[in-house]
């Protein structure tokens, strides 16, 4: 499968919220689509899954124009869409049917997706009563239970737990090693880092950074150091006019201009005769690169 997405633009009410963005995904992999709020990653994934006309440019699959009947896709939306009155077991049934899924089968996987998120004892009981967690799960097993090619997730880990973070982190991961395409949007960037290759950040529409995440972090030199220490560091931070903006047990992490600058502490330290149990110089974290990029 090779999707690509060129030159695409949309207008609302003579407002450009998509502005001649392209990325393309060419391999089974996890694809970070990052903006901050209304920067158009919605709009992007509702033309390219045919929710939506562009104005111009060219969406296709395997050099073929999109239509919603050309690609088996799944779409988890950041917004919920489960009807509150109605059992979980009813409401997938139903959303399988529109999916074109025999009952047969739905049945089959409807109880296979509650059972590996551990929801099956929720079978029979109304939407509304699910916890906000729970109910993200269930939106996750509408995404997936057709089993698409490409899944697209929009903040898939929110109103989740530490324990079922995991779970389901490890469900995405094994979707990935099945050969699945997924695009994944969210503002927890410490996720997106976790999972995505290759990302993409928006900023009013317009792409403001594209590319492998492992290059685009190599590009930037360590801008900060973290160092455990067994004592108090204070008194030679002063020497080289360095200030800890964290220090929790002698554990410190501290700017720096420079990774010159970082080396001049160590060997400061090590002159002094500081007992160091941990030195590392750490890279922005993709995190701080989208505060630059997209916070200008």
């Amino acid at each position: 499968m090779h999707l690509v997405f060129k030159n695409v633009n949309k207008t609302y009410i003579k407002k450009k919220v998509v502005d001649n963005v392209s990325f393309e995904l060419t391999k089974p992999s996890i694809f970070g689509l990052l903006g901050t709020n209304g920067a158009g990653k919605t709009t992007c994934i509702r033309m390219m899954l045919g929710i939506i006309k562009k104005d111009s440019g060219e969406i296709t699959l395997d050099g073929k124009s999109i239509t919603r009947k050309d690609i088996n896709f799944g779409y988890m939306p950041e917004e919920r869409g489960l009807y509150p009155k109605i059992t979980i077991y009813n409401q997938l049934m139903f959303f399988s049917e529109i999916k074109g899924i025999n009952r047969k089968d739905a049945d089959k996987s409807i109880k296979y997706w509650l059972k590996k998120l551990d929801m099956m004892e929720y079978i029979n009981m109304n939407a509304e009563k699910l916890s906000k967690g729970n109910q993200q799960k269930i939106q996750f097993i509408l995404a997936v239970m057709n089993e698409p090619d490409l899944i697209v997730l929009d903040e898939p880990f929110s109103g989740l737990d530490p324990v079922n973070t995991e779970l389901l982190k490890n469900i995405v991961l094994e979707l990935t090693k099945q050969g699945k395409y997924i695009i994944m949007s969210s503002h927890q960037m410490a996720q997106i880092e976790e999972f995505c290759s290759d990302i993409l950040i928006l900023n009013k529409g317009k792409c403001i950074l594209q590319g492998n995440l492992k290059e685009i972090k190599d590009s930037y030199e360590a801008n900060k150091v973290e160092i455990i220490t067994h004592e108090n560091i204070e008194k030679h931070l002063k020497e080289l006019n360095l200030k800890a903006y964290q220090n929790v047990n002698n554990n410190y992490l501290i700017n720096i201009k420079s990774e010159d600058e970082g080396y001049k502490l160590f060997d400061l330290l090590t002159k002094n005769k500081v007992r160091i149990t941990k030195f590392e110089l750490k890279k922005p974290s993709l995190h701080d690169i989208f505060i630059e990029k997209a916070g200008k």
